[in-house]
């Protein structure tokens, strides 16, 4: 079979084609504390300033050997754009959330996106950013961008306590708050897409049966995303944390060319849901196995995660920030050495 770049590999396992090996990387964050110390560019800096990003994300194809570049590192870029208020973290905690504009329901029901999206501070760092990878690296490598989606938009506009009651006294309320999120993934998607990102990750845990029971996210949720995927002029992943064995019917049902899982969602059952209708995506457990096992442990559990159908090797979350980039490596190396180990089984 033809040898494939990065790229093509990565783009056909999205389109379900054929392909010579598994792409391996990472749709999800890959900062790194040792790639901090590495390279300069630490968090919480690397959030804010696009050329520390685009040197730490490249980092992680560069250095580490993941074949992607995947960019920004956290999931507060659209949040803290309508209007939320962020903690910016250390040089291994994320930003996290200080509070939220939809107080009430009046709040939520006069709720309204701004007006010029592409000048909105963090966006713009985003799409500097974006320029500046797609110049720095090489065409044969994906260049991956990340954002929330319109169920974790709506929880981080309306706060948790909010989103868990609304779902169920005011669904019209989060129903409105989705599809403003709708409204504006696209449109950023698309900015994205026009600076060179080759496949944009929805991350949407908050539509996830851990949070939001299964028949409302079919009922609230699955025709947010049907909207979401026309709209988009790119290829698409979609990332969901925890179990989300409930929902992949409707995730594959989504236009989602991508599915993203945790380790709690066991890839091989979910092959036998999806079938072709979408790449499955995962699922070594960032924190039990790329953060603390051994690296025989971490290639033994990667080569399981291809064999059980996973169309692209990737971790199950975000990479913990203290992961030893020799893990990574090592979890890089295993997809490769699944190949040589099948083909001399064939000899």
């Amino acid at each position: 079979m033809y040898d494939f770049t990065a790229k093509e590999r990565f783009i056909r396992s999205l389109e379900g084609k054929e392909v010579d090996k598994v792409p391996v990387c990472s749709v999800t964050q890959t900062g790194v504390v040792e790639l901090m110390e590495l390279t300069g560019s630490k968090w919480p800096q690397a959030h804010y300033d696009p050329e520390m990003m685009a040197t730490l994300v490249i980092a992680g194809h560069e250095i580490a050997g993941l074949e992607a570049v995947r960019f920004p590192f956290c999931t507060t870029v659209i949040a803290e754009t309508l209007g939320c208020i962020f903690d910016e973290g250390s040089i291994d905690t994320q930003p996290y959330q200080l509070d939220f504009p939809c107080k009430t329901k009046e709040d939520a029901a006069n709720f309204s996106l701004p007006s010029n999206l592409s000048e909105c501070r963090r966006i713009k760092i985003m799409l500097q950013a974006a320029e500046l990878i797609r110049s720095k690296v090489s065409d044969d490598i994906p260049v991956i961008a990340g954002m929330i989606g319109p169920a974790a938009i709506a929880f981080y506009l309306s706060g948790a306590n909010n989103y868990l009651r609304w779902c169920i006294t005011e669904p019209e309320l989060l129903q409105r708050l989705m599809k403003l999120g709708t409204e504006l993934c696209i449109e950023y998607a698309n900015l994205l897409f026009e600076k060179g990102v080759d496949a944009v990750v929805i991350i949407d845990s908050e539509a996830g049966p851990d949070i939001l029971p299964p028949p409302l996210f079919t009922e609230l949720v699955l025709p947010e995303y049907r909207l979401l995927t026309a709209g988009m002029k790119g290829h698409s992943i979609l990332h969901i944390c925890g179990d989300a064995t409930d929902i992949l019917e409707g995730m594959a049902e989504s236009g989602f060319e991508g599915l993203s899982v945790e380790e709690r969602t066991d890839i091989a059952y979910a092959k036998s849901i999806v079938g072709e209708r979408a790449c499955l995506i995962g699922n070594v457990s960032p924190a039990a196995t790329l953060l603390s096992k051994s690296t025989d442990q971490i290639k033994k559990e990667a080569k399981q995660c291809i064999r059980d159908g996973a169309g692209i090797l990737a971790p199950g979350c975000g990479i913990a920030p203290r992961t030893p980039v020799g893990n990574i490596q090592a979890f890089v190396a295993a997809r490769d050495e699944y190949y040589e180990e099948k083909a001399s089984k064939q000899e």
